[in-house]
C-alpha cells in the first residue's frame, strides 16, 4: 500500500468489487452451516461480525487495487498471523544457552505465498480489535506480532476454551499492556536482588565446601517470579499465599522470600542452633521435630508488613508429592468453617504456588491428580500459578530421555491451562509474566502456567560433576555468564549504573553475609545443642478423655436428622432405611452409618467442624452412610447435618474424584492449615490408599517428629474378608502398624459402632493440643449392618472409647478358662457369631483388641491375669500370618504370654492377600473360625 493510503478500521474494506460480494455470500452460508466456510473467514466473522461496508469506511487506494481486492491473499494473511499466534512459541528466543533450534518455517510469509508488498496492501485492522499505535498496515502488523510473540516471553494459550479468556490473553500481549517497561528504581533495585541471589549462593558454596544445597543457579529469576506475583496479589488484598517446592533453589526462597535471616541460614551449614537467629520481630516462623530433617526439606512461615502471611511447606525428597499438601492448605485458608451448614470457601483469600521440576512435571502422575481437580467443588482454590523451574535436564538425564512432549509443560493443556515461557536470563521478562500470571489468577480463578527457562549451573547436588554424563551442555554452561552478570552489564549500557557501581553492589553483598557468618561463629560458644525432646501431652498413650453425651441431647439430633426440607422426597427405598433410625435408636440397633453421623452431629454442636471427603463419601461406598440426600422428583439435595439445632461449625462432605494420593495429601494439608478441622478421608476399598501410600510415608506418619507438624487427620480403610477378593479384602494395615512409633498415629480397628463412636469423638477433642495425632481406622464393610456391631443409645450417651472390649457371655467362670484368643475387627464378630451366649466354651475367652496401635499391653495384661488356668494366648486373624497384625503383635504377646504357649490362628503366609473366590474364602474362613474357638489348637 502506498504512502498516500489512508488506513481505516474496518476489516472489510480490503475486499473490494466481486470479492466482497463472495465475503457477503460466504457470511449467509455462516449463519447456516459455518462447518462448510473457510476457517480464516469464520475467524473474521466472528471477530467483526457481518462483512458491510459502510461509506466513508473504505481504503483509498491510488493507482492499481488489484492486491487488495485478492481475498485469498487476505485469508492467506489472516491465516499467518494465527500462525504467529499459535506457533511463534517454537521460534521464541527462549533458551539462555540456545541450545535447542527454533522452528521459524511455519511463520514466515513465504510458507503463505505472501510477500511484503502483499501484506502492505491490507489493512491492519484485518488482525486487530484494536490496532497497536505505530501499526499502520498488514506489513506492520504482522512484523508487531512477531515481535510479540518471539521475543524473551512465549505464549501458548489457543487450547483455552473460554473465548473471554482467550481474547484477554491476547489483548494483554498485543496491547503491550504485559510488557510495561520498569523505572530506573525498579531496574536498580532487581539488580541488587540479583546480586544477592548469586552471592548467597556463591558464599555458601565458597564457605561451606562440598555441603549439598540444590542450587538454583541458573534459574535465579525465580526470586523475582515470586516477588511479582506476591507484590501484585498483596495489592489485590489477598491474606494467604501457601508456596510447595522441591529442593533446588529452596534456600534462595526461604532466605529471600520468606525473610529467614542469613545468619539464621548460614547457622543451618555450621551446625549452630538456628534458634539464636531467630529475629525479634516475631514474624517469621518454623517449627521443628524432635528427628529433624534436612535443611533442603525444611519451610517456614512469614507474615509481611501489609499483613499478607506467605508459607513454605516442608516437603520431603519425593518431589510433587508436596504439591496437593500446599494446596490443601490453601483451600483451608480460604474456607470459613465458623458457621452451620457447608464451609463458605472465598479463592480470594489465598493463593496456592507450585514450583515444579522440568523432569517432574509432566513425569509424576501427582502432577496431573491435582490438574484434574482443579476445578472441582470440593477441591478448587481458584487457581494455582505452577511455576516450572526448568533447568533442562533432571538429575543426569536430557529432556530426549525425560519426555514424550516439546515442552514438559505440555500435561497441562488437556486442563485448558494457559503457559507462558520465558527466558529465565531475563530478569524484566520474569517480572512481567509474574504480574500477568497473578492477574490472570485473580481475574478468572483458573490455574496457570510459567515455564521458566534456564539452566543448571552446577551438577544435581554441589558433590557432583555434571560434565560426567553432560559434557556438551555443560561447556555451554562453563562459557555463560550469570544473570546478575548479563542484567549489570545490560543496566551499565543504558547508562542507568557504571560498571564500578555494579561491581562495588556485588563486594557489598557479598560482605554483608560474610558478616552473618562471623555472627554464626561468634554465637556457637553460646551454643548449648539441646536436643528436642516429643512433647510430654504426645507420650500419653491412651488420652483418657470425656466423650459422653446427655441422652436427650442424642435423641433431639436423632429426631432432627429424620427431618427433610418441604417438598423433599428421598428416594422410596432409602425413605424406609432412615426412618427406621428412628426405632433403631430406642431398640439398641443404631448401625454403624448412624452412629457416625450422631457422632458428626455432637461434634459440630460441640463446635468442631467437620470436613469428610473420599470416592463416594456422600452415600457411603457401601450405601451404609446417606450425608447428602438427593431428591428423587428432581435431583435436589438435602444435607440433614446442616439442620442440626445448636450447630456452632460447618459439616462440608464432598465426593472426590477417583484419586488418592492427591485427594489424601490435599485433605492432609487441609489439616495442617486448620487444625481445629476434623478432617476425615475414606478409601473406597481399603486397599485403594496403596495409591497414596507416599502420602503416608512421607508426610502423615512421621511429619510431627521430623518438621513438628501436627495433624489430627481421620484415615477411614475398609476391611474385612467376605469373599470379595484379594483387592477388596485387605486394607494392608500392617503398612501402617509398621510405621507406628512414637506415637505417631492411633490405628484403630472397631468391632462395634458405639465404640467408633466415641473414637471419632476422642479424636474431634484432641484437635488442637499438643497431644493430638492422626488416626487410621481399619473400618468394616459387613460390620456396618451386622446386628452384633450395633450401638445402644445408652452407649453413646454415656459410654466411652474402649481400647479392648471383652466378649459378652463369655469367661464368667475363672477357674474354666484355659485359653485367651486375642485379635482385632471383624473376624471377633464372626467369633461372637459363632460362640452366641457362650454355652458350651467354658474353656474360652475371647478378647477384642479395639485399638493396634498403642497396643493396650497393660489393659490385656490385666484380664489375662484374672485367669490363673490360661494355658495359652492364641491370636487370630482373617489376614494371611504374613500380613495383619500378628508380626506387629508378636512380641508384646510373647511378653503376655510369660511362659503360656502362643499359638497363631489364621491363614498361612501368603503372597496374595486373600483368595479369589467366594468358595475359597468361605472354606478358608470356617477352618480359621473353627480352630479359634475349638478345645485343642492346632500348632502352625
Amino acid at each position: 500500500m502506498s504512502n498516500n493510503v489512508t488506513t481505516v478500521s474496518s476489516p472489510w474494506s480490503a475486499f473490494s468489487g466481486p470479492n466482497l460480494g463472495y465475503v457477503m455470500e460466504q457470511y449467509d452460508l455462516f449463519l447456516q452451516s459455518p462447518e462448510e466456510v473457510e476457517p480464516e473467514l469464520v475467524s473474521l466473522f466472528q471477530q467483526f461480525g457481518a462483512p458491510v461496508v459502510v461509506e466513508g469506511d473504505v481504503a483509498v487506494v491510488s493507482g492499481s487495487a488489484a492486491p487488495a481486492g485478492d481475498y485469498k491473499k487476505v485469508l492467506a494473511a489472516v491465516k499467518l498471523a494465527d500462525a504467529i499466534r499459535s506457533q511463534g512459541h517454537l521460534a521464541a528466543d527462549i533458551y539462555p544457552l540456545k541450545n535447542r533450534a527454533l522452528q521459524t518455517a511455519q511463520i514466515e510469509e513465504s510458507a503463505f505465498n505472501l510477500s511484503p508488498a502483499d501484506l502492505a496492501e491490507i489493512p491492519a485492522a484485518i488482525f486487530f480489535k484494536d490496532v497497536p499505535a505505530g501499526v499502520k498496515n498488514g506489513k506492520d502488523a504482522i512484523d508487531y506480532l512477531k515481535s510479540v510473540y518471539t521475543d524473551k516471553i512465549a505464549f501458548e494459550y489457543g487450547h483455552v476454551v473460554v473465548t473471554e479468556e482467550r481474547d484477554w490473553i491476547q489483548t494483554q500481549i498485543e496491547s503491550g499492556s504485559l510488557k510495561q517497561a520498569l523505572s530506573s528504581d525498579e531496574k536498580k533495585a532487581l539488580l541488587d536482588r540479583l546480586t544477592r541471589v548469586e552471592n548467597f549462593e556463591k558464599f555458601i558454596h565458597k564457605t561451606f565446601v562440598g555441603q549439598k544445597r540444590f542450587s538454583g543457579e541458573g534459574l535465579d529469576t525465580q526470586i523475582v517470579l515470586f516477588d511479582e506475583i506476591l507484590k501484585t496479589v498483596e495489592a489485590n488484598k489477598v491474606e494467604n499465599v501457601r508456596i510447595g517446592m522441591a529442593h533446588r533453589g529452596r534456600l534462595n526462597v526461604l532466605t529471600h522470600i520468606l525473610n529467614k535471616p542469613y545468619d539464621m541460614m548460614f547457622s543451618d551449614f555450621a551446625h549452630v542452633s538456628n534458634d539464636l537467629f531467630m529475629p525479634d520481630h516475631g514474624r517469621l516462623e518454623i517449627t521443628k521435630g524432635w528427628t529433624g530433617d534436612v535443611k533442603y526439606h525444611m519451610g517456614a512461615s512469614y507474615t509481611r508488613e501489609s499483613g499478607m502471611n506467605v508459607k513454605l511447606a516442608y516437603n520431603p525428597s519425593h518431589l510433587e508429592v508436596g504439591n496437593p499438601v500446599v494446596l490443601g492448605s490453601t483451600r483451608a485458608a480460604q474456607d470459613d468453617t465458623s458457621k452451620p451448614g457447608q464451609a463458605v470457601h472465598n479463592p480470594a483469600k489465598g493463593l496456592g504456588i507450585l514450583v515444579h521440576g522440568d523432569a517432574a512435571f509432566p513425569g509424576q502422575g501427582i502432577v496431573t491428580e491435582v490438574l484434574n481437580y482443579s476445578k472441582t467443588e470440593g477441591f478448587s482454590t481458584g487457581g494455582t500459578i505452577h511455576i516450572i523451574a526448568n533447568n533442562m535436564i533432571g538429575f543426569t538425564t536430557e529432556l530426549q530421555d525425560s519426555r514424550s512432549s516439546v515442552y514438559s509443560s505440555d500435561p497441562a493443556k488437556g486442563y485448558e491451562v494457559p503457559v507462558v515461557h520465558v527466558n529465565a536470563d531475563s530478569p524484566e521478562a520474569v517480572a512481567q509474566v509474574g504480574r500477568f500470571a497473578a492477574h490472570y489468577r485473580q481475574k478468572f480463578g483458573k490455574d496457570i502456567i510459567v515455564d521458566l527457562i534456564g539452566y543448571r549451573r552446577h551438577g544435581h547436588n554441589e558433590t557432583d560433576d555434571p560434565t560426567v554424563t553432560n559434557p556438551e551442555t555443560y561447556k555451554l554452561v562453563a562459557k555463560h555468564d550469570t544473570i546478575r552478570t548479563l542484567y549489570g552489564a545490560q543496566l551499565v549500557s543504558e547508562g542507568l549504573v557504571t560498571a564500578d557501581e555494579v561491581a562495588a553492589l556485588d563486594s557489598a553483598i557479598y560482605a554483608e553475609m560474610q558478616v552473618a557468618y562471623d555472627h554464626v561463629k561468634e554465637m556457637a560458644a553460646k551454643d548449648e545443642h539441646k536436643q528436642i525432646e516429643m512433647p510430654e501431652e504426645l507420650k500419653i498413650e491412651f488420652p483418657q478423655i470425656d466423650t459422653a453425651v446427655g441422652a436427650e441431647r442424642l435423641q433431639t439430633i436423632n429426631e432432627e436428622l429424620l427431618v427433610f426440607e418441604q417438598n423433599f422426597e428421598p428416594q422410596k427405598k432409602l425413605g424406609k432405611i432412615l426412618e427406621k433410625r428412628r426405632d433403631a435408636f430406642t431398640s439398641a440397633k443404631i448401625d454403624w452409618g448412624h452412629a457416625e453421623t450422631l457422632a458428626y452431629a455432637t461434634i459440630i454442636q460441640d463446635g468442631t467442624p467437620v470436613r469428610f471427603t473420599g470416592q463416594d463419601a456422600q452415600r457411603g461406598t457401601f450405601s451404609q452412610r446417606h450425608l447428602v440426600l438427593h431428591d428423587k422428583n428432581n435431583g435436589n439435595v438435602f444435607t440433614p447435618l446442616h439442620h442440626i439445632s445448636g450447630a456452632n461449625a460447618s459439616f462440608t462432605v464432598h465426593n472426590s474424584p477417583l484419586t488418592e494420593a492427591g485427594v489424601v495429601g490435599f485433605e492432609y494439608g487441609y489439616n495442617l492449615e486448620k487444625g481445629n478441622v476434623l478432617s476425615v478421608w475414606e478409601a473406597q476399598f481399603g486397599d485403594f490408599a496403596n495409591m497414596a501410600q507416599v502420602m503416608f510415608d512421607n508426610f502423615i506418619s512421621g511429619a510431627r517428629s521430623k518438621w513438628g507438624q501436627k495433624s489430627g487427620f481421620v484415615i477411614l480403610l475398609p476391611h474385612g474378608y467376605e469373599g470379595q477378593g484379594p483387592e477388596h479384602s485387605s486394607s494392608r494395615m500392617e503398612r501402617y502398624l509398621q510405621m507406628s512409633a512414637e506415637n505417631n498415629w492411633f490405628v484403630a480397628n472397631c468391632s462395634n459402632a458405639g465404640n467408633y463412636y466415641h473414637l471419632l469423638r476422642r479424636q474431634a477433642a484432641m484437635l488442637e493440643t499438643e497431644g493430638v495425632r492422626p488416626l487410621v481406622v481399619v473400618s468394616p464393610k459387613s460390620l456396618l449392618r451386622h446386628p452384633l456391631a450395633a450401638a445402644s443409645a445408652e452407649q453413646l450417651a454415656d459410654g466411652s472409647f474402649q481400647e479392648v472390649i471383652e466378649q459378652p457371655g463369655l469367661g464368667t467362670k475363672t477357674e474354666s478358662v484355659e485359653r485367651i484368643v486375642l485379635g482385632t475387627g471383624k473376624v471377633m464378630i464372626d467369633l461372637a457369631d459363632r460362640v452366641k451366649d457362650g454355652e458350651g466354651f467354658d474353656h474360652l475367652h475371647i478378647v477384642r483388641v479395639e485399638q493396634l496401635y498403642p497396643f493396650p499391653t497393660a489393659q490385656v495384661a490385666d484380664i489375662i491375669a484374672k485367669y490363673p488356668n490360661v494355658k495359652e494366648i492364641a491370636w487370630v486373624q482373617e489376614e494371611p500370618k504374613n500380613q495383619g497384625a500378628w508380626n506387629y503383635a508378636l512380641e508384646t504377646l510373647y511378653e503376655l504370654s510369660e511362659g503360656k504357649k502362643l499359638r497363631y490362628v489364621g491363614r498361612p503366609a501368603m503372597s496374595s492377600t486373600s483368595e479369589g473366590d467366594a468358595d475359597s474364602h468361605k472354606a478358608a474362613q470356617s477352618a480359621v473360625i473353627e480352630e479359634a474357638v475349638a478345645e485343642t489348637v492346632k500348632v502352625k
